[in-house]
């Protein structure tokens, strides 16, 4: 059992050891109802709740660089040193081909659940007023499945966005249920 935790605790693996306890932790807390894991806000990657995909990833992480650890432990200091940065950049390699290879499956799980209006923020829409203030505005946005909607937006501060002008969705307003929107500057139209 001491090799086990000395492994454990010796570089790379220590770095992810940290992370895994983090990750036990969350889900104890989920566990226990402490915190709510059903929250729509949490977000999504690969198809998954965040909190899965990031749980899957630094548990594989840490699967491998632990087997690194133990695989490098013969070696020299100064050589250690080296291999132990490859051994890390491996884990993470190893840990995020192995979480995609369970994410993959598990989208079809996950695939009913319920958008949220937080879903359009980060993406580009197309204005679809003659102009938008602090007061009034609509867009087009696409959702991923590639649905559009027409969306309350507005702009924050002094701006010149009319009919087909392009903007970055940055915030939802629950209160007023609209959007605050910036616009979207693009290098070839700045020239």
């Amino acid at each position: 059992m001491s090799g086990f935790v000395t492994a454990a605790l010796a570089f790379p693996a220590v770095l992810f050891s940290f992370l895994l306890i983090v990750v036990i932790g969350y889900w104890v807390l989920a566990l226990v109802g402490v915190l709510d894991v059903e929250d729509g806000d949490i977000g999504f990657f690969g198809g998954v709740p965040l909190p899965l995909s990031l749980s899957l990833l630094v548990a594989f992480s840490w699967f491998l660089s632990l087997v690194g650890t133990v695989l490098i432990d013969g070696v020299s200091t100064p050589l250690r040193v080296g291999l132990g940065f490859g051994v890390l950049v491996a884990a993470l390699g190893g840990g995020a081909l192995g979480t995609r290879l369970v994410v993959v499956p598990l989208r079809r799980v996950f695939a009913g659940a319920v958008p949220s209006r937080q879903d359009f923020v980060g993406r580009v829409a197309v204005v679809r007023t003659s102009t938008v203030t602090e007061d009034f505005g609509q867009a087009e946005v696409a959702a991923a499945d590639g649905a559009s909607a027409i969306i309350s937006i507005r702009l924050a501060g002094e701006g010149n966005l009319g009919l087909g002008s392009r903007v970055v969705i940055y915030d939802y307003d629950s209160a007023g249920e609209f959007f605050w929107v910036s616009p979207l500057e693009l290098e070839a139209e700045k020239d």
